[in-house]
């Protein structure tokens, strides 16, 4: 993030501290604007501390992926498209060239962002992966350490704004990938460089983290980590693999 960028931020933090949205403001107002819609959060604010602060869950939500929303809104206006935004950014050939990049931009920040709420729960309480879901990992991944140790090092290893994935390939097999900006792995390979449906997503954009862990992206995946929903990453993988 340039100083710039960071400032511009750092300013957004403070108008948010002073007038933040409520959930169903923000809600209301993306609804408005089109057929996509920003569910509230499925848990408290405070419900992932000490690895995601109240704060940023509430800018995160309420701020970033409000405007995801509603500039996909915005994008699709006059066009005709699913209404399941997955399905939606799955197909991007379908979207005229000059509204293309916006759906792509816009569509993966509202899609991710879902996947990446409904993965979270309170530290201590996801549980572990296990049955179908470690047999996966432990064959295709290395074991649940490996996988941890790599997505990890896919994290870190993102410059700049981005994500970093554990995905189900097309041929049923686990892989761990990462994309820029708000790319996601069911855009196909056209857009990515591993392709697939994704099961867990790791935001590294710094607004995701900024607020408490500044520049310790690594402390802040480790949180992550540790505040993972190993049942809703297991009910994903069996969907993907059907």
């Amino acid at each position: 993030m340039s100083d710039l960028d960071r400032r511009d931020f750092l300013a957004s933090v403070a108008v948010a501290a002073v007038a933040a949205p409520t959930v169903a403001a923000a809600v209301t107002q993306a609804a408005a604007d089109g057929p996509y819609t920003l569910p509230p959060l499925p848990y408290p604010e405070n419900a992932i501390e000490p690895a995601i602060d109240a704060r940023t869950m509430q800018i995160h939500h309420d701020k970033h992926h409000a405007a995801y929303v509603k500039n996909l809104n915005a994008a699709m206006r006059d066009l005709k498209g699913p209404a399941d935004v997955e399905a939606l950014i799955a197909d991007l050939d379908a979207i005229p060239e000059a509204k293309r990049m916006a759906v792509r931009n816009n569509g993966g920040g509202h899609a991710n962002h879902m996947l990446f709420w409904s993965i979270l729960t309170t530290p201590g309480q996801g549980g572990k992966p296990e049955g179908a879901l470690l047999a996966a990992i432990d064959a295709d991944l290395g074991g649940v350490e490996k996988m941890t140790k790599d997505l990890t090092a896919a994290s870190l290893g993102r410059f700049g704004s981005g994500w970093a994935w554990v995905v189900v390939k097309p041929d049923g097999k686990l892989a761990i990938t990462s994309t820029p900006n708000q790319d996601s792995p069911l855009m196909g390979p056209s857009c990515v460089e591993v392709p697939g449906t994704p099961i867990i997503g790791i935001d590294v954009w710094e607004h995701a983290y900024y607020l408490k862990y500044q520049n310790l992206r690594a402390d802040y995946v480790a949180a992550v980590l540790g505040a993972m929903n190993w049942g809703e990453v297991a009910r994903r993988y069996a969907a993907a693999r059907k």
